[in-house]
């Protein structure tokens, strides 16, 4: 990692504070987690001369300052926990603290990149709609498991529940479609990465808000970012079992519900690699794992130039 030479500051946050260190010092200053700590927190980072901000992610109570840093023109980089927690662990430190993490999410911001893509409010507000879409269809896995051993005065009670919740995941679906529409370029992106075989719509919006990135990645990086991308654990004369690991679990998920059927019956391009590899011996989980990366480049690709998926270019993607 390269040593940034804009001046950064770093960011912990919680639901009634925040704490903020500028990288290089060892003073915090604490601020109020509202519109009033929020413009506390601008004057201090502009008396800095701060432009980048580091943020940890922190179950959404960062939202608000977020968008209204970058509304005044900072930019932030929105940090996950488990890539703080590796800088920390690399660098040996081990106390924990507000204010210590303050410091801590400026240093790794320092060393970071920046981001590839810039950042798009209309995808972060239709990414919160998607958890709510997502944690309703959760419910639903949730409820036809308990119906299994319910009596029969609990499976009454429990259908009546997974209708109420279908129909609200129906609506979910066609209100998040209804805002994309609103727009020229997200429209157009989502027909494009709709036109792939074995993606439906509820997956093309998983792509789209899930991966603004998508169209300006390599296949290998686009995998990576997803978590399907399979890593090597070598060691000596040993070879070990190739696995994915990490990226982003709520659109691997998608990912993973459309490849089963595209591999089944709706894309024969996948149905020949699905095939192709369990005549091969390997085990059906990795079979569906190289079905949903191609599913994956197929979108990259489509978006990447532009123009709707055909059957006879799937062998080039």
């Amino acid at each position: 990692m390269k040593q940034s030479s804009m001046r950064v500051a770093g960011i912990d946050t919680s639901k009634h504070k925040l704490d903020m260190a500028v990288h290089g010092r060892s003073e915090v200053i604490q601020v109020e987690n509202s519109e009033a700590g929020w413009e506390d927190l601008i004057r201090a980072l502009r008396k800095s001369r701060i432009k980048r901000i580091g943020i940890e992610a922190s179950g959404g109570y960062e939202r608000g300052v977020v968008k209204h840093l970058r509304a005044k023109g900072f930019t932030v980089v929105l940090l996950q926990p488990m890539r703080v927690r590796a800088f920390a662990k690399v660098h040996l430190r081990r106390a924990k603290n507000d204010a210590i993490d303050a410091v801590l999410i400026a240093a790794c911001t320092a060393v970071v990149e920046q981001p590839r893509v810039d950042t798009d409010q209309r995808l972060i507000d239709l990414a919160r709609d998607l958890t709510f879409l997502e944690q309703i269809e959760e419910d639903i896995v949730r409820l036809k498991v308990r119906l299994e051993h319910a009596t029969d005065r609990q499976r009454q009670v429990i259908r009546q529940d997974l209708a109420g919740l279908k129909r609200r995941r129906t609506g979910e679906i066609r209100r998040l479609r209804q805002q994309i529409q609103t727009h020229v370029d997200l429209a157009r992106r989502f027909g494009l990465i709709c036109s792939v075989r074995g993606i439906g719509e509820r997956t093309a919006l998983a792509l789209l808000i899930r991966m603004p990135e998508l169209g300006q990645l390599s296949r290998e990086e686009a995998a990576s970012l997803a978590g399907l991308a399979p890593f090597d654990d070598d060691s000596g004369q040993r070879r070990g079992q190739r696995h994915i690991a990490g990226g982003r679990a709520r659109l691997r998920r998608s990912l993973f519900a459309a490849a089963l059927p595209a591999a089944n019956r709706w894309n024969k391009a996948l149905i020949a690699l699905y095939r192709r590899l369990r005549a091969k011996g390997k085990e059906h989980k990795v079979a569906l794992v190289a079905c949903a990366r191609k599913l994956l480049i197929y979108a990259n690709t489509v978006v990447e130039r532009g123009t709707p998926w055909v059957q006879h270019t799937a062998s080039h993607c």
